[in-house]
């Protein structure tokens, strides 16, 4: 079947595919399905670290892929890669907000991800937890084992972080750059990215004090 699909539909762009679906061929819209299913499988990775279900949010990000597919118009949004990719994170990340049942994330999300590799080109986060990491006279590697550090960070994100700064670092820490960040929550880039900088300044300041 997939074969099948493959040799009928592999030689068109998607932006054709998409015209052709308008117009009916409803194969179309399994094919696509199918193909972009790593890239909800990968975003569902991702956001795992946000206290949801993998397979849930698996579940939902096909939901965002559908609602890409039903949504896309090639004279408004950039490719349908692109604007794929935004729906399946808001539609996981819009899931993972209503679901949590519990007031405050687990004492080790924040500070665990910050040895993942997922280093952005200007290197901010690894920038961030060094930084986090002289202020408590450790390495990187030391804070991921040190409970009563993690418990500070995770005190110093509850209190110090305004809703909005608290949503930008929740998706930051998945390895989204601000960029992405601003279209998933639906805000500028300026001020998302003004967001990111007042974390890192509020989160090393009051780490430096409580220690």
């Amino acid at each position: 079947m997939e074969e099948r699909a493959e040799k009928e539909y592999g030689q068109y762009s998607d932006e054709e595919l998409i015209v052709r679906l308008r117009d009916g061929e409803s194969g179309v819209t399994e094919y696509l399905m199918n193909k972009y299913k790593n890239l909800v499988r990968s975003k569902a990775k991702s956001m795992y670290i946000l206290g949801a279900d993998s397979e849930d949010l698996i579940q939902e990000g096909m939901i965002g892929l559908f609602k890409a597919l039903r949504d896309y118009d090639s004279g408004r949004d950039a490719s349908f890669l692109t604007f794929a990719d935004l729906c399946v994170s808001r539609q996981m990340y819009t899931a993972v907000q209503t679901s949590r049942r519990q007031k405050h994330m687990p004492l080790n999300t924040y500070i665990s991800l910050y040895g993942n590799g997922n280093v952005d080109s200007e290197g901010e986060q690894e920038e961030l937890v060094n930084a986090l990491a002289a202020h408590m006279g450790q390495n990187p590697e030391e804070v991921l084992i040190d409970r009563e550090n993690v418990a500070q960070l995770e005190q110093a994100i509850e209190q110090g972080l305004s809703g909005f700064e608290k949503q930008v670092l929740d998706l930051y820490l998945t390895g989204m750059r601000y960029q992405q960040i601003a279209k998933v929550l639906g805000r500028d880039e300026k001020s998302t990215d003004n967001a990111l900088q007042r974390i890192k300044s509020k989160l090393k300041k009051r780490l430096g004090r409580q220690l």
